[in-house]
């Protein structure tokens, strides 16, 4: 343990956070987690979850805004003052069809219940420093955190000592050691990913009558698809090309003019990300000069890989242990899942944990069967034990200058 700046009992604040996330945990569960489960929104749409987090947490006597940083559904509530800046992220958006099949009910109740807590711990034993909860919006395909950034939400960011969030997951994404069977990582390893679309453009004509006179931008497309499944052939284990044609015509008689495709570019890191996206690119463009067409590309939406904190990670660590959690420390290799957190985790020192709610063994994130798993009982309470740590790594952060300082020594580090 480091130097403290505040002298506290790190056992009495632990006692207090768990004493209090158990008696809000029913709270929590009928009418933040349940209630988001049972009305799922997608990115940016997210009007009855914002409406639903900052009415609760108004009712708790908190200093809540709604619809903040440009955003109308972001929203950040705060407590404590003094000190050194803790923000805890809240995502709590939907995927198109599935529902919560990435548990984001659950995300949302576990900031809430950490933010709740660590602020508990906070008045209760007097302690400097401030804690946020950060509303983060369109995790999934819409870079909520990331539009948060440019608005100045993590602003400055050497105010801020730590964002801390966790993820749920199944346990077949937790890595085994020595047989050990381990609850969740501190330190996921996740990819840089490009998104973005392309647009070819050619010209109509009959396809019987006058086929010559057309220039075809499904050709265009197809052809960019093709050449892209050849290339991945010589890309690295760990590198992943998606791509997909949303647009390519309605009429099998005449030539499509206007095709678009829906693209992603995976790879451990920003650096390999953006050469496999210049790759990428000569497949596209190769696709547009054979057949004539013209290619336009839409704006990008990059999520960097995550930095692994891992002094914030040791400690969290160590607080699971307490709780009878075993929590592998990081993860050597990606999981080839991206998020925004990771933009969030280049900007200012970063925590995104990772804990496992369910042991079906044909069960991972984005699959229906993980909607159904993100509502239990038992996916709950873990989100509550995760929740428990979240908010002592908050408190740790906040008295212990020696951890904040190597959680930022950590971050330049891999600047």
């Amino acid at each position: 343990m480091g130097e403290l700046h505040h002298k506290i009992d790190l056992g009495q604040a632990r006692s207090l956070i768990n004493t209090h996330i158990r008696r809000i945990s029913p709270d929590l569960q009928t009418n933040i987690n349940k209630a988001l489960h049972d009305h799922p929104e997608t990115c940016y749409k997210e009007f009855f979850a914002h409406d639903t987090l900052t009415t609760f947490l108004s009712k708790k006597g908190l200093s809540v805004t709604p619809k903040t940083y440009g955003l109308e559904t972001s929203f950040e509530a705060s407590t404590g003052q003094g000190g050194r800046q803790v923000v805890f992220c809240a995502e709590y958006d939907a995927l198109p069809d599935i529902g919560h099949a990435c548990g984001h009910n659950l995300i949302a109740t576990s900031s809430i219940a950490a933010f709740l807590a660590a602020g508990h711990v906070l008045h209760t034993l007097n302690i400097p420093g401030r804690i946020r909860l950060l509303g983060t919006p369109a995790e999934e395909g819409g870079l909520g955190k990331q539009f948060l950034i440019d608005a100045g939400a993590f602003d400055p960011p050497e105010d801020i000592a730590a964002a801390i969030m966790a993820h749920p997951a199944s346990q077949k994404m937790i890595p085994s050691h020595s047989g050990v069977e381990y609850s969740g990582i501190a330190g996921p390893k996740t990819s840089a990913s490009h998104k973005f679309k392309v647009e070819f453009r050619g010209r109509t004509a009959h396809a019987a009558a006058e086929p010559w006179n057309g220039i075809n931008s499904l050709d265009a497309a197809v052809s960019a698809y093709n050449s892209a499944a050849m290339l991945r052939q010589q890309i690295r284990p760990d590198e992943r090309i998606h791509a997909v044609i949303e647009v390519g015509g309605t009429v099998q008689n005449v030539i499509t003019s206007y095709s678009r495709m829906s693209w992603n570019v995976r790879s451990p890191s920003l650096k390999r990300a953006d050469e496999l996206l210049e790759r990428v690119r000569r497949c596209i463009e190769g696709g547009a000069a054979a057949t004539g067409c013209t290619v336009t590309y839409l704006p990008t939406l990059t999520s960097a890989d995550l930095r692994v904190n891992e002094a914030l990670c040791r400690a969290y660590v160590e607080d699971m242990g307490t709780l009878g959690r075993k929590v592998v420390e990081t993860h050597g290799e990606p999981s080839g899942g991206s998020t925004d957190m990771g933009n969030v985790s280049h900007y200012v020192p970063s925590f995104h944990g990772m804990f496992s709610v369910t042991k079906e063994p044909d069960v991972v994130i984005h699959n229906p069967g993980f909607t159904a798993c993100a509502a239990t009982d038992e996916a709950h309470a873990e989100a509550m034990r995760c929740a428990k740590g979240m908010a002592m790594l908050a408190v740790r952060v906040l008295v212990d200058d020696v951890l904040a300082d190597k959680a930022r020594e950590d971050f330049k580090r891999c600047e």
